[in-house]
């Protein structure tokens, strides 16, 4: 890649680890600033942390074909901007909090500029040759495994301070991102290359419409939802399963997910360049859903920490799914429309944060409240594994009718059950 394209993919890179960075730090101090807020106990707060993700979810569902549309007609870095000082302003309001009701309307004002990520995928695709970008789609998957080294880390370290301090060093490092995007990141689409922002196209409902104009994508699509879905067990509770299981404080929490992060950037940064040259994008995400269902419910039967851990790294390798997943969908669409699909995968994506947190920490309350007839706090990563083995299925027949998981070879952009 030419030095140029190196170079944004550098800047790209670094706005996304600073932003993943500030949304890390305040995962291991949740639990404890809704008990206190709430009076109750962790069961209770993991319904209310699940709530609050939803607000989260739903409106960046209703919003993220919008901001990802307008990214297609007045360029990458304005919307990208814009996020980033919507993120700054949540993290203020959830650090001053003297209510639940204040987190909730932080969440709201995240979820309605939190276009950040999706913004970052238009723009490696903007930069991208065909061949490169399943390679570019995971180094987004680094820059986040990245953040979350540092972030939860630091979280963990600053959460002994108090519970409210995590929220304030969020704000800080937005504001940085902000800054640095505002002074650093170029352009990526070229004014040749924009169209026209269109309200039909610019709603969920739209985004998905245009989804269909592609209907070799749909089980991939399928796929997406399915495993974003799962993935909400470790998401949205994994303090709270870890700190009932195993009785672990925000320290430990932090440094578990530190841990995880490193394993996912050294699949994601190094070992996805390798493993989807070598298997192609179909057998690449076969590999990925199949470690997805078989690693979420071990961990959720894992009997300690030790143990947990372990299968953990299983659950690394899942991450494989995800970009080549992506990057297939992304090669079978053209160059001008890639905010709009990458808007609508990410509304996919939103659908699912809005349906994945509520079962979840559902299925963890319900299983762990006073009362209970059956404990089982790692109900949400079995549901998990169940869903990706579902999604593993899905994928199986797809390319078992195109026999394009016969094939080891790269994978063509001109359409989707054809290799070279």
């Amino acid at each position: 890649m030419a030095k140029k394209g190196n170079a944004d993919l550098l800047f790209i890179f670094l706005t996304v680890v600073i932003d993943t960075i500030g949304l890390g730090i305040i995962i291991p101090v949740m639990p404890a600033l809704i008990k206190n807020l709430i009076h109750g106990d962790l069961s209770l707060a993991s319904q209310y942390g699940g709530w609050l993700t939803f607000c989260y979810a739903f409106t960046q569902f209703i919003f993220a074909s919008v901001l990802g549309n307008l990214s297609d007609r007045y360029g990458r870095r304005p919307v990208l901007l814009f996020a980033l000082f919507g993120f700054c302003i949540n993290y203020l309001l959830m650090g001053f909090a003297p209510s639940i009701a204040w987190l909730f309307i932080g969440r709201l004002v995240a979820g309605v500029t939190g276009a950040s990520h999706t913004v970052a995928a238009a723009y490696i695709a903007d930069i991208s040759t065909p061949e490169k970008k399943a390679q570019n789609f995971g180094l987004l998957g680094a820059a986040f495994g990245l953040g979350f080294i540092i972030g939860p880390v630091l979280g963990g370290l600053l959460g002994h301070y108090g519970p409210r301090v995590p929220f304030f060093a969020a704000a800080a490092l937005s504001f940085a991102n902000l800054v640095y995007g505002y002074f650093v990141v170029p352009e990526s689409l070229k004014p040749n290359l924009r169209r026209p922002f269109l309200w039909r196209n610019a709603n969920p409902i739209g985004a998905f419409k245009h989804m269909k104009q592609y209907p070799q994508i749909y089980a991939l699509v399928a796929c997406i939802f399915l495993i974003n879905i799962g993935a909400h067990a470790v998401q949205s509770t994994w303090s709270y399963f870890t700190m009932e299981k195993f009785q672990w404080d925000e320290r430990m929490v932090g440094f578990s997910l530190g841990v995880i992060g490193v394993l996912l950037t050294i699949v994601q940064a190094g070992l996805l360049r390798v493993i989807i040259p070598k298997l192609g994008l179909p057998r690449a995400i076969l590999v990925g859903l199949f470690f997805n269902s078989l690693s979420l419910p071990l961990m959720g039967f894992a009997p300690n920490s030790t143990i947990f851990f372990a299968y953990s790294v299983l659950f690394v390798f899942a991450g494989i799914a995800g970009p080549a997943i992506q990057s297939m969908i992304s090669n079978l669409t053209p160059s001008n429309q890639q905010g709009q699909i990458q808007g609508g995968i990410a509304s996919v994506i939103s659908l699912t944060a809005i349906i994945g947190p509520l079962l979840m920490t559902s299925l963890f309350s319900g299983f762990t409240k006073k009362g209970t007839t059956i404990y089982f706090p790692g109900a949400p990563f079995l549901a998990a594994g169940l869903l990706g083995l579902s999604a593993f299925t899905i994928a199986f027949y797809y390319f078992k009718r195109s026999s394009a998981f016969l094939s080891n070879k790269q994978h063509k952009p001109q359409h989707p059950l054809d290799d070279q």
